[in-house]
């Protein structure tokens, strides 16, 4: 969502934010803002549209950009449509903002403003806090001060930076459930959303924590939190792992699905030998492991699907229950959690509001003795992230730097890791037999062929995918394991290529969907040769004695042939429990070329944002 970027040096520091906000489109955004200040005075740009169109802006008006001192700003719309007047930064007077987030209580702020005599220019809630602090300054004549002071005025969760004419040495930002990072540099510092945006200029960076606030100088960092000096670490990155270019490929998309055979290798790796577990991985919790009687699930989007595979692995190789939920409803409906739970997080960012909320209000009432014995883990890609701090026992996702906002790379490592979760589990607890645990990692071990073998299919599938581009609706079909991947290829489809898709389990078929059924209406199945595969077929001639059309990802011995209004491509045979990650490739194929067909944004679909900061 929503990017920031702000930097204060000696040098001139507008082509450092333009580069930074660039760095961020991959989160999704409509319009782009900068202001520096110069000679006295904030000199501001606003544009709707890419950051392209900014940069384009300040370059033709350069002389009053040079400054050393500014913030810029990506804005994904909340509050006002998409227009210049709505972008950041918003200015009151001599301080200009910049937010991430919302504040939820800014109408009744805002007519307070009013009654002061402030006017609004602007539909956001940006702006009231811009009024606000220029408010608390004139009492203060300090910065920090003021920011401190309207603060706690502030409902909901936010990051905000903050720069005034009067104290052009000083950069103010706030972290309060929204992601800030502070890079440092030597002699210059810099603020951003993501440390991707400041890859260019420091790999070292201080992870602010919740609620706290900074003040920034060109040489000296101070960080607050309930108004007392705290010290935060600086973590320096090997930037050649977190840094990403499109290299050969069109787009970030498709470089990331090919990425995914090395990636999910790197993923497992941490965790198995040649035929069993690493006896490292996971050593130092083995004990919270053990007594673990539950398993919650929280996430969302594709990561959802990623849980309600771990669900049918948990259920079938441990018999240990385990409920996934999307995370914006589990935190609002007082669900009930069992003792001795293990609560898993997935996030790619690990900084989705929805479930660090869910996460957070689970540990609220485990503190309070509600639920007692309770366990919090997350599986992401972000070791830095606040899903990580955040929770007690951390998987990592070695994908690396994924810009795509479809999720690709990213949820196959999920898998991955999840799969290492379960086996974890089910030995610690004596619940999986050895000999089938052993034939798992066999069988992982020799997953990076399969998903080589899988990437060979992009040509067959970019052609059947011409018969995709004039379609409205389609339907995926998926049983047992393929379920939760029928769902994420109608995710992708629909994400991508603005085609409207539903996934259904293929049982549920005659109850319903089958009325949409006809000469007009795709529908993609998942066939692996597994257990179900028989009722499954079953399933397909129900589609095609209604004259639909089938479009079949089929196991290689599943015995299925194209035929008329039938068109199979054939999967590279693998284990049941690892087929979710083989046959994730090729729904994002087909999902990607489809786009590309129809001409849309594929890394940048309209509406949506790679790191879901708010709710």
């Amino acid at each position: 969502m929503c990017g920031i970027v702000g930097a204060i040096a000696e040098r001139n520091i507008s082509n450092v934010l333009l580069e930074g906000l660039k760095r961020l489109e991959y989160r999704g955004y409509d319009s782009a803002g900068l202001t520096v200040i110069r000679d006295g005075q904030l000199h501001r740009e606003r544009q709707v549209g890419k950051v392209q169109a900014l940069v384009d802006a300040v370059n033709n008006d350069a002389e009053n950009f040079k400054g050393n001192i500014g913030i810029a700003h990506t804005r994904w719309a909340t509050h006002g449509e998409p227009a210049q007047h709505n972008a950041h930064p918003h200015v009151s007077g001599k301080v200009a903002v910049v937010h991430n987030g919302i504040v939820e209580n800014y109408k009744p702020l805002k007519d307070e403003l009013i009654k002061k005599g402030y006017t609004f220019t602007s539909q956001t809630d940006t702006e009231v806090v811009a009024h606000l602090i220029a408010e608390a300054y004139k009492d203060t004549k300090d910065l920090l001060k003021a920011v401190e002071l309207i603060v706690p005025r502030l409902h909901g969760a936010f990051a905000l930076g903050v720069v005034h004419v009067d104290n052009p040495d000083e950069l103010i930002t706030v972290r309060l459930g929204s992601p800030l990072v502070i890079g440092v540099g030597i002699g210059e510092n810099f603020i951003a959303s993501d440390q991707l945006a400041l890859l260019p200029v420091t790999n070292r960076f201080m992870y602010l924590e919740e609620g706290d606030i900074a003040m920034v100088k060109r040489d000296s960092i101070e960080v607050f939190a309930d108004g007392q000096p705290v010290e935060r670490a600086i973590t320096e990155l090997d930037a050649k792992h977190h840094n990403a270019d499109k290299g050969e490929f069109k787009h970030y998309m498709l470089k990331e699905i090919y990425e995914q055979p090395d990636a999910v290798a790197r993923t497992l790796a941490m965790g198995i030998d040649a035929t069993d577990l690493k006896a490292d991985f996971l050593a130092s919790h083995e004990a919270e492991l053990a007594k673990v009687k539950h398993i919650q699930v929280l996430a969302c989007g594709t990561s959802y699907h990623a849980g309600m595979v771990a669900k049918y692995w948990f259920e079938s190789l441990t018999k240990l229950p385990c409920s996934v939920e999307v995370a914006s409803e589990f935190r609002y409906r007082n669900p009930v959690v069992v003792d001795d739970t293990l609560v898993v997080c997935l996030s790619q960012s690990g900084e989705t509001a929805d479930t660090l909320s869910a996460l957070r209000e689970t540990q609220r009432r485990a503190k309070s003795g509600e639920i007692k014995g309770m366990t919090t883990l997350s599986i992401c890609n972000v070791a830095t992230s606040s899903l990580v701090r955040e929770t007690e026992i951390f998987i990592p996702t070695l994908a690396g730097v994924e810009v795509g906002v479809a999720s690709t790379k990213a949820f196959t490592t999920q898998l991955a890791a999840l799969m290492l979760l379960v086996l974890k589990v089910g030995k610690v607890q004596h619940r999986i037999d050895s000999d089938v645990l052993s034939s798992i990692v066999t069988d992982m071990h020799q997953l990076k062929g399969y998903l080589d073998r899988s990437l060979a299919l992009d040509q067959s599938i970019a052609n059947l995918s011409q018969m995709f581009e004039a379609k409205k609706s389609t339907l995926f079909l998926g049983r047992g394991m393929q379920f939760p991947i029928a769902l994420e290829g109608a995710l992708k489809l629909k994400e991508i290529s603005y085609i409207h898709a539903e996934g259904y389990a293929a049982g549920e078929l005659k109850h319903g969907p089958l009325a949409l059924v006809d000469k007009d209406m795709p529908i993609v199945v998942l066939a692996p040769r597994d257990s179900m595969l028989d009722k499954l077929k079953a399933n397909m001639q129900e589609v095609h004695a209604r004259h639909g059309e089938l479009f079949v990802f089929a196991s290689e011995n599943s015995e299925l042939e194209s035929d008329e209004r039938m068109h199979v491509i054939h999967v590279p045979e693998v284990c049941e429990y690892l087929a979710p990650i083989v046959y994730s490739i090729p729904i994002q194929f087909l999902s990607y070329h489809v786009a590309v067909m129809r001409g849309t944004d594929v890394d940048q679909p309209r509406n949506l944002a790679k790191s879901v900061t708010v709710e």
